[in-house]
């Protein structure tokens, strides 16, 4: 099967949606949102993340314990919850409207305005899901990073920093980003192409008569 430029464009949106898509979700579940290692015992390390934090002791466990209220939370951890779990449906939403208005999915019920419309939702959906990805995961890097150079905690108190989780975030949001511009770039190449239809059987035009059959008919 011969790809077109669009159909290329698509599929390299699909599969960067996929990607963005699935990195979204392991950055959810997570807990490397921020990190703390104390001076004072070397051998634990915690992190924190959205819905656990957990204490790393070497050659003991991690134990991990879920946070018991959601209002009790900061202010960006609570908003970072409902952001990250709209990303998941906006993205698997977009994945599905896409999939079905992409030229792989061959269906002669959908015409080709029709499914071009699709990739151009879909492509929306994903960019729209990058944004939600990429907020949170800032907002809680800006937050940590002012808590980190605040003068006014003293130098002795340990102090939370970026962790891992962050840095998929940002992955995520950027194939999710980048997914969606070429949905909407396939969207926007070439033009309408009218829907296949069946094709009729033409039947051969009479052959001339004979003179002598038409001296006869006559």
């Amino acid at each position: 099967m011969a790809w077109s430029s669009h159909g290329k464009a698509q599929l390299g949106g699909l599969l960067l949606s996929l990607l963005g898509w699935v990195c979204s979700c392991v950055t959810t579940i997570l807990p490397q949102w921020k990190t703390l290692n104390l001076e004072l015992n070397e051998m634990e390390t915690w992190v924190t993340g959205l819905w656990e934090v957990c204490v790393d002791q070497e050659e003991v466990a991690t134990v991990c314990k879920a946070f018991d209220s959601f209002l009790a939370l900061p202010q960006e951890l609570r908003a970072s919850r409902v952001l990250m779990v709209t990303s998941h449906g906006l993205g698997l939403f977009g994945l599905l409207l896409s999939g079905f208005g992409a030229e792989c999915f061959q269906c002669y019920r959908f015409r080709w305005i029709f499914k071009r419309r699709l990739c151009l939702l879909g492509g929306t959906l994903e960019v729209s899901a990058s944004a939600t990805t990429l907020l949170p995961v800032s907002w809680v890097a800006y937050s940590t990073i002012q808590d980190f150079w605040d003068d006014r905690i003293p130098e002795i108190v340990p102090r939370w920093e970026l962790g891992d989780a962050l840095y998929l975030g940002w992955a995520a949001g950027v194939f999710l980003a980048l997914g969606g511009l070429l949905f909407i770039f396939s969207a926007c190449l070439g033009k309408d192409v009218p829907s296949p239809r069946r094709a009729v059987p033409t039947t051969a035009p009479p052959s001339c008569a004979t003179a002598e059959e038409s001296d006869s008919s006559f």
